[in-house]
């Protein structure tokens, strides 16, 4: 059966001890193709696991991942996508508005009047309707972050 290794942490911790991924091998008893492929983030045996523990004088657990940490990030990370989304429609939005406003500054101009009102005012209403939401979602965040 193979355990979901921590490859960061059990990385983090052999650089932290100065050791080369060789002298961890040796210390452990395991190969050095072992320790290059659970750094790496492949699956790990129980007894490789045991070994590498047994090397930084650990529990095997604590090199494992942790499931619920795991659930939790990818959760975090799926709503940083979502909120970078909104973002990144608002300023496609807002980079059209500019340039509309800028069309229908000169059809206005070019026409002697003021004909270009309503859309302008029509599309302020809108681009104002698409921040909302981005600056709501932005203070929530922010609030939920807080420690």
């Amino acid at each position: 059966m193979a355990f979901k290794a921590d490859a960061a942490k059990i990385k983090r911790w052999r650089e932290e001890r100065h050791w080369s991924q060789e002298h961890l091998a040796e210390l452990a008893g395991i190969g050095l193709r072992t320790v290059q492929r659970i750094e790496n983030g492949e699956p790990a045996s129980r007894d490789s696991l045991m070994a590498l523990a047994a090397a930084f004088n650990v529990e095997a657990l604590a090199l494992c991942v942790d499931p619920e940490a795991e659930a939790v990030e990818r959760i975090r990370q799926h709503k940083a996508k979502g909120r970078a989304a909104l973002q990144l429609s608002f300023w496609i939005h807002l980079a059209s508005y500019v340039l509309g406003m800028v069309i229908f500054a000169g059809i206005s101009l070019g026409m002697g009047g003021f004909v270009m009102k309503w859309p302008m005012i029509w599309w302020t209403v809108g681009i104002v309707g698409h921040a909302f939401p981005v600056v709501l979602l932005d203070i929530v965040t922010r609030y939920q972050e807080q420690p």
